[in-house]
């Protein structure tokens, strides 16, 4: 897919990856991003970039109205970048899950099912689901984070195969930890999200359907392919 000119929507858009994901679409010459946050209010400096050419959505991904909204008002969109995203801390003991599914598994999940009519519509395109390097393997200590990216995965895999019919590629970024709010409390080296943001515009482009934007998660995959249970170790004394 060529980004020039394109109709993109981005979610959870308004700091870290996605701002960084906006920036990196205008500079590769998208003719229109929408920008999606819960508050509309935090996307000030996202839509500052290119007030002329950033749209702001209310946009709640756990919210079916906001979804719903959301389709009716971008229906020029043939790109859709799922970034969004919850981390919550905890062992799968203790952990709730509940938050980090109701956003990066159902939330993902809705947008999917209400953007598929309007990418059709289009004439196809391609829609990008921001999963992680632990997807792979599991970090004990982010439990609910590493099952509902794991569930994605699978849900992304399921998504390529129903809607390469209408033309729509699927692509699955994994990730490893990335400078942002999000991962503030992750004492662990990080990659700047302009430079994940540009990788994973460079992989949409490439046609990758999975896409690791960073040294470390090329790395973890390069691994992950000689031998899993390594990794699935490695990360379980993490």
């Amino acid at each position: 897919m060529n980004i020039r000119n394109t109709t993109a929507l981005v979610t959870g858009a308004n700091r870290g990856l996605g701002k960084s994901i906006v920036a990196a679409l205008l500079d590769a010459g998208a003719a229109r991003v929408y920008a999606g946050a819960r508050d509309p209010a935090t996307l000030a400096a996202t839509v500052a970039l290119a007030p002329d050419r950033v749209l702001p959505l209310a946009l709640d991904v756990t919210n079916p109205d906001h979804v719903a909204a959301a389709a009716a008002a971008a229906t020029d969109v043939s790109l859709l970048i799922n970034n969004a995203g919850a981390l919550g801390f905890g062992n799968v003991l203790d952990a709730a899950f509940e938050r980090d599914f109701a956003v990066n598994l159902y939330g993902t999940l809705a947008m999917a099912r209400a953007f598929t009519p309007v990418l059709t519509s289009n004439g196809g395109g391609a829609m990008v689901n921001l999963l992680s390097v632990v997807a792979l393997a599991s970090m004990p200590g982010l439990a609910g984070y590493n099952a509902s990216k794991a569930a994605l995965w699978s849900v992304t895999q399921s998504l390529r195969g129903s809607l390469a019919v209408s033309g729509i590629a699927v692509h699955g970024v994994f990730p490893g930890p990335v400078d942002t709010d999000m991962a503030a409390a992750l004492d662990i080296a990080k990659t700047s999200p302009a430079d994940v943001a540009h990788a994973i515009l460079a992989g949409i482009e490439a046609g990758d359907e999975d896409i690791f934007p960073d040294a470390m998660a090329q790395q973890v995959y390069a691994a992950w392919k000689t031998d899993h249970k390594a990794v699935e170790r490695q990360f379980a004394a993490m």
